[in-house]
């Protein structure tokens, strides 16, 4: 199993920049992959950026050149860099983890959440 938690959520004011940092504890050797998604007040939760375990990385039109994923395998870390943050990207942003599991399965995990607010 693994566990994740986020942090570093807040209020920032829109054009402004915020990190978050999500940490993984528990069999973190058989994560394959992590990533950010959000979830915004009445839409479907939906994929930010992901990142490999080889550093491949993964973006949504939407954050491209704005958001950055990035990770510290030493300190089984993974980080979202926002920059440029817009109201449209205000939601609450999950932490997830794609696991090896038995035969061909995939375990995927979740954090908490997060609450970013971009907002005068």
């Amino acid at each position: 199993q693994v566990q994740l938690v986020e942090s570093g959520g807040g209020l920032v004011q829109p054009g402004g920049s915020l990190r978050l940092s999500c940490a993984a504890s528990g069999s973190i050797s058989s994560i394959n992959s992590m990533g950010w998604y959000r979830q915004a007040p009445g839409k479907q939760r939906e994929l930010v950026a992901t990142i490999t375990n080889g550093g491949s990385t993964n973006y949504a039109d939407s954050v491209k050149g704005r958001f950055t994923i990035s990770r510290d395998n030493a300190k089984s870390m993974v980080y979202l860099q926002m920059n440029s943050l817009k109201p449209e990207d205000t939601a609450v942003y999950y932490c997830n983890a794609e696991a090896l599991g038995v035969m061909w399965s995939t375990n995927v995990y979740w954090g908490q959440g997060t609450q970013v607010t971009v907002a005068s």
